[in-house]
């Protein structure tokens, strides 16, 4: 099945300058196989009598939900080359390319960080061409920039929709095959309301419009579905439109505003102003929301949770039937850091010790056509099922002008605060985002 889904996905103009989210975190943790400040220094310290000529590697994981086998994978890679992998986990709600512009300032950069396809001119000149490295001929997804050349390591391929719980679902008599139009999210939405006390749940939806620590999910993940939703892979005409000045189609703004208007009226008030991304996924994870607005990345072991989960697409629009899905964030190693540890390191984590631990431990979906590993992620089937059926929208969210979501997820949260109607979201959306563009 692993290499259906790569052969689909290889085969559906999912170009190489895609890119997901990068997860947020909190405070930025340092830390080593061994969890602790000071066993770092002495391990980085120790790498150059032990490791081979490519010395210690430096690695700022944005991804704090799978800190623990980044862990692992570390021990692992100091077992069998000797090399030194310190793993620096973002956790919480920081925005990663926050915090890297935090740690250039301080002249303190990691030899491997993660950026978004659209985040690659920010480092012009300043990442490393890795070109013709061995693990360039086993993937289609690496990023490739047309100045700087190869310079993107693709970890993982995820999708992003309204994740659900397909027990509650069912004991409700939703079928989700069937939510491909309003009408039909509608009917759901009154359905599953009203059955709250007998289903067990909080609320139909959970969903977090607050901009301070989930700005990167509603600006990014969220905002996303307008711009792909329903669309072919490699259809660019949403992206395109907004990326000529910061223009959208208002048309189909408004319809997306009629959705995320129904979000809003059955979501967890609590959650939907003031919750976190903890939050979030703790509600999913035990049954108190029927739906999630993540991606496959919230529940990656199937220990998480006790109920199948499955995507169903932000049908705005009748038809829409849908989810995003491609490669995620790229890692990319620092031109002036340790670039031949980074090599080395992006090498041996396309083989299969590290393709064991990323896709089995972590719940990654490799991207690499030679893993012999499928994916143990819960949301795997029916991710899956949308690829091979060629039911997937690209992450052209990506691409847009680097920074809007900074802007966008505080119109979310104004809507969801009530402070305006569809009309307004629309209005309102049209003038934060042509001001952006102007800038």
């Amino acid at each position: 099945m692993k290499k259906k889904l790569m052969s689909v996905l290889l085969a559906g103009a999912m170009v190489a300058s895609l890119a997901a989210c990068g997860e947020a975190g909190a405070d930025t943790t340092a830390t080593t196989s061994s969890d602790n400040t000071g066993a770092k220094t002495e391990t980085t310290a120790a790498s150059s009598d032990t490791a081979s000529s490519a010395g210690a590697v430096r690695l700022l994981n944005g991804k704090p939900e799978i800190n623990d086998q980044m862990q692992a994978l570390a021990a692992k890679y100091l077992e069998e080359t000797g090399n030194t992998l310190v793993v620096e986990t973002i956790g919480g709600d920081t925005n990663a390319s926050d915090e890297l512009k935090k740690m250039y300032q301080a002249d303190n950069m990691p030899d491997i960080f993660v950026i978004e396809a659209n985040q690659a001119a920010n480092w012009d000149g300043m990442l490393a061409d890795l070109a013709g490295e061995e693990w360039t001929n086993k993937t289609g997804f690496e990023l490739v920039d047309s100045s700087m050349g190869t310079i993107g390591f693709p970890y993982t391929v995820e999708a992003t929709a309204l994740g659900y719980n397909a027990d509650l679902l069912a004991k409700a008599g939703v079928d989700p095959a069937s939510l491909t139009s309003p009408a039909a999210w509608q009917a759901a939405c009154e359905t599953l309301d009203s059955k709250k006390d007998e289903l067990g749940i909080t609320a139909v939806f959970g969903w977090c419009a607050e901009p301070t620590n989930l700005g990167w999910s509603s600006g990014t993940h969220v905002f996303g579905q307008y711009l792909d939703a329903g669309l072919k892979a490699d259809d660019t005409t949403y992206i395109d439109l907004l990326n000529d000045g910061g223009k959208i189609d208002e048309a189909r703004m408004k319809k997306f505003a009629e959705f995320i208007g129904m979000m809003n009226q059955y979501s967890d008030p609590s959650l939907l102003i003031d919750g976190t991304y903890d939050n979030q996924v703790a509600g999913f994870k035990e049954g108190k929301y029927v739906f999630i607005t993540q991606g496959n990345w919230c529940v990656t072991s199937p220990s998480d949770v006790n109920f199948e989960c499955g995507f169903a697409p932000y049908a705005f629009e009748d038809g829409i039937n849908t989810i995003i899905a491609g490669p995620p964030s790229y890692w990319v190693a620092y031109a002036n850091g340790n670039v031949d540890g980074a090599k080395a390191f992006f090498n041996w984590c396309a083989g299969d010790s590290a393709q064991n631990i990323l896709v089995n431990d972590a719940g990654l979906v490799s991207p690499f056509d030679d893993c012999q590993y499928e994916a143990v992620n819960p949301f795997y089937k029916s991710m899956n099922s949308y690829i091979t059926a060629g039911n997937y929208s690209g992450w052209h969210t990506m691409l847009k002008k680097d920074g809007l979501q900074n802007q966008t997820c505080n119109v979310f949260a104004d809507y969801a605060k009530g402070k305006f109607d569809a009309d307004g979201f629309v209005s309102t959306m049209a003038q934060v985002i042509s001001s952006y563009y102007a800038q």
